[in-house]
């Protein structure tokens, strides 16, 4: 984290990990498991995150108040009770809203370099 620093822009950039996680957590809340096949899914397997990555970064993102456990449960006779549940607060979906602008800030200006066109 970058001190002295402000709001969302002291976590930029972020790490490949935890931009992923939050990222899979962008449409709702999911336990560690699902968020792992989530990332796989949305890199079409190209990022593969095992447990010690997720279950460190989880932590500290919980710790940094970007996620938070959720007390919401899904039916007990539907789901394993050691799940813990986690979602975006609203400081990580801020997070997550400036990462992607800087990305795209990045991407805009590889393509007036010419370094990436967009195409295949």
């Amino acid at each position: 984290m970058a001190e002295g620093v402000k709001g969302p822009e002291r976590f930029l950039p972020l790490t490949p990990a935890v931009f992923h996680i939050l990222l899979a957590l962008a449409d709702g809340e999911k336990h560690g498991y699902a968020i792992m096949q989530e990332v796989e899914d949305m890199t079409e397997g190209r990022v593969q995150m095992g447990p010690g990555t997720l279950y460190g970064s989880i932590k500290r993102m919980l710790a940094a108040g970007l996620i938070e456990e959720s007390d919401d449960r899904p039916d007990p006779a539907l789901d394993d009770e050691r799940r813990r549940y986690y979602r975006l607060a609203a400081l990580g979906r801020k997070v997550l809203r400036q990462e992607t602008e800087r990305m795209a800030g990045l991407m805009a200006l590889a393509r007036r370099k010419h370094v990436w066109s967009g195409v295949g």
